[in-house]
């Protein structure tokens, strides 16, 4: 476990972390409230990609969390930002709950490929047009390259192996925009006002949750919720700070030793 820290902030992941599709982690929204209660900052930190911001939001509120639309940062966000950044026209590869969050983007004639979870949408033909696109030069971004994830019944494949099929059959590399990349980190905690050193980060995820997050200086905490699996946390190095049986313990552990 790594020397003591006063966090000021605290990243939290949602899809197996708070809850699994539309149930809560048991006792997660008390200890939430109570996380609240201290002097530290937080932040939703999430690359679903299957809904909106709103829409994850909706869900979330009908589970009794207590949580603002401005505290919650997707992938999606940031993949919007790039895109208008680089004044792209993507092929959106997104379920239609998630389109609002490109509300206003021109998808006319596309010249790059926006690809998230989107299992309605991968068939031989629209993940060909999206391979023509990239075959001929458009950008290839990834929202995020997830491996699988956790639903209410199992564990299903995330974006990563689609994005990956598109990479091999067009030899090029992707962009990816959400977590583990420092800068998906970095952008949340400068909405918060403090730096990674500041900061930890609370997910179920060992790769793309705490293993990204300490790589970009923060401290990593992996609950054995959602996606965990034995032994992930022997998957990374350094290996988490701390490894714990679900939020609320995480929280009990913040609230006693990081405060």
């Amino acid at each position: 476990m790594a020397g003591r820290r006063t966090l000021k902030a605290v990243l939290i992941d949602l899809s197996g972390t708070l809850h699994i599709e539309d149930m809560a982690v048991p006792g997660a929204q008390d200890a939430l409230n109570r996380l609240r209660k201290a002097s530290v900052a937080v932040k939703f930190v999430t690359n679903t990609t299957k809904e909106s911001k709103r829409n994850l939001l909706e869900r979330l509120t009908r589970l009794n969390f207590d949580l603002q639309e401005h505290e919650i940062f997707t992938s999606l966000t940031a993949a919007r930002r790039l895109v208008e950044q680089q004044q792209h026209r993507p092929l959106l590869l997104l379920e239609q709950r998630a389109l609002e969050d490109f509300t206003g983007i021109d998808t006319s004639e596309p010249n790059a490929v926006v690809i998230g979870l989107a299992p309605e949408h991968f068939n031989y033909q629209t993940l060909n047009t999206a391979f023509r696109l990239v075959l001929d030069g458009a950008p290839l971004i990834a929202i995020h390259k997830a491996r699988y994830y956790k639903r209410e019944d199992g564990l299903a494949l995330g974006p990563g192996p689609f994005v990956a099929a598109l990479e091999y059959a067009a030899g090029c590399t992707a962009t990816v925009v959400g977590k583990p990349q420092q800068a998906f980190f970095t952008q949340a905690l400068s909405e918060l006002g403090c730096s990674p050193e500041e900061a930890a980060m609370i997910g179920d995820d060992v790769r793309d949750d705490v293993g990204g997050a300490q790589h970009t200086g923060m401290l990593g905490i992996l609950v054995k919720t959602g996606k965990y699996r034995a032994g992930d946390e022997s998957k990374i190095t350094p290996s988490p700070y701390l490894t714990c049986d679900s939020f609320p313990d995480a929280v009990e552990h913040i609230l006693n030793n990081l405060l």
